[in-house]
């Protein structure tokens, strides 16, 4: 894989916080939920959205 310029890297960065942001807010409105299906559909976008951290986070490390 080539390497990343700047830009790239910094929308790398941005993309990643974005995302992490979004997976906080997720288990925060799961936490919060009483509704049990509500609550496992915002645990399952928590995860989905850890997993596209992840990927995301190995551009960083190649």
């Amino acid at each position: 894989m080539a390497d990343l310029n700047l830009v790239e890297l910094q929308n790398l960065r941005h993309l990643i916080g974005a995302v992490d942001t979004s997976y906080q807010k997720l288990n925060t409105y799961a936490s919060q939920c009483v509704d049990p299906q509500i609550k496992q559909a915002f645990n399952k976008s928590a995860q989905e959205a850890l997993n596209t951290k992840q990927k995301l986070i190995t551009f960083l490390n190649q």
